[in-house]
């Protein structure tokens, strides 16, 4: 790698039109697995001035059955949409959680997808789609996530908690941020540029009251920021355009799964082009790709590497994986073939199939409309949620390895 560089990631807050798509997806996906754990969802949503539109295929015990809607279902799909679009914060003329259209074409799931998916016989229930996924991990942070993108999320949960709780009030939902890093042998020194542009109040983009938002940014990116990767010579473009009173839905259309990289690694690492957002965890472009966070996570967590890269890769009904791919970016103890052998050896992980990663991880709970907003690595494991964040692997990584070099089946 080169020695000195600099690199850019961006986020966007929970108000992005995408990011109201993608909430209102996981929100389905938790309503319906909190009625039938082996519930099959693919939920995509448009939004756009006034109006939010679901679409997709469905299968739910107490929900949809013989491809009709249950006594209520309907009524309270609905008042899961409006609910998530009120808690994020929209009441404007343009899209207001109260009075939107909304329009529900969720259909039953295909008869050929689900005979390729159900276990049946002694076929294992099988992969709900081919496709490659990528997990990625990095010791630059504490959270083991690229610096670039952490500290971009980290800037819009700060605003989002702030316009929340009332102490910036001139904020509305819609944002986005971008951080460019420099780098010098692979370690953030310093911020040089810093990108906030947010939507707000009547007023705010003049006079004082612009100094006073331009101000406001800065502070928070003072307060997320470690102190050291700041200076007067990191350049700041605050709403670089001008005006952004009209934002959200109304702004411009949304769509869920527009945001992978968002919501993944920031460009730091390889994406298989899966989106996560309104899917049930047969579908291994969600499942699949938490599972090789968590491997790469662990990995780099139990020292073995400073960077880790790991693909899995499926075929669609078909229930072992296709490929398992190592690469830590010469930064291992040990060689990237050895760790693939070694993951296959650790006994408390089981098979990485559709199913074994949702036993291991515990997936087929309501556990996912958290996800769909300052993206779904880096984040605290607690109770149920962001279990693949967890570093529970690295014993049996360590001891995997010893085995190894004993020449020990474990």
């Amino acid at each position: 790698m080169r020695s000195s560089y600099l690199f850019t990631s961006e986020s966007v807050s929970e108000g992005h039109p995408d990011k109201v798509a993608d909430q209102i997806s996981d929100a389905i996906v938790d309503l319906f697995l909190g009625k039938d754990p082996e519930a099959r969802i693919a939920c995509e949503t448009l939004t756009t001035t006034n109006l939010v539109v679901l679409a997709g295929e469905i299968r739910c015990k107490g929900v949809y059955e013989n491809e009709q809607w249950l006594d209520g279902a309907e009524a309270e799909i609905e008042q899961a949409v409006r609910e998530t679009v009120k808690r994020i914060g929209y009441e404007q003329d343009g899209f207001h959680w109260e009075s939107f259209k909304f329009v529900n074409k969720l259909h039953g799931q295909s008869a050929h997808i689900a005979q390729g998916v159900d276990a049946s016989g002694n076929k294992d229930e099988g992969a709900g789609d081919q496709g490659i996924m990528f997990g990625y991990a990095t010791d630059e942070t504490p959270e083991l996530l690229p610096a670039t993108l952490y500290y971009s999320h980290k800037i819009l949960e700060r605003m989002a908690a702030d316009r929340h709780s009332g102490a910036a009030p001139f904020l509305e939902p819609d944002a986005k941020s971008q951080v460019t890093l420099r780098y010098e042998e692979s370690t953030p020194v310093a911020a040089t540029a810093i990108v906030v542009s947010t939507q707000h109040g009547k007023g705010y983009d003049q006079g004082d009251k612009e100094a006073e938002l331009h101000a406001y940014v800065k502070r928070v990116v003072a307060d997320v920021f470690p102190a050291h990767l700041l200076s007067d010579e990191t350049v700041y473009h605050i709403n670089p355009t001008g005006s952004f009173e009209i934002g959200g839905p109304d702004g411009d259309a949304g769509l869920t799964g527009r945001k992978i990289i968002v919501d993944t690694y920031g460009g730091a690492a390889p994406h298989g082009g899966g989106a996560f957002s309104g899917k049930d965890p047969t579908k291994v472009d969600r499942s699949a790709a938490y599972m090789a966070r968590y491997l790469a996570k662990n990995i780099v967590a139990a020292k073995l590497a400073t960077r880790c890269t790991i693909q899995l890769a499926y075929a669609i009904g078909v229930s072992e994986p296709l490929s398992l791919y190592v690469d830590t970016h010469e930064t291992g103890t040990v060689g990237d073939d050895v760790l693939e052998t070694a993951i296959g050896k650790i006994e408390a992980l089981g098979r990485m199939t559709p199913r074994g990663i949702r036993m291991h991880l515990k997936l087929n709970k309501p556990i996912y409309a958290r996800t769909a907003a300052y993206g779904h690595f880096g984040r605290t494991p607690e109770g149920d949620f962001f279990p693949w964040e967890k570093t529970d692997l690295t014993d049996a990584l360590k001891s995997a390895l010893a085995n190894q070099a004993e020449g020990i089946s474990s």
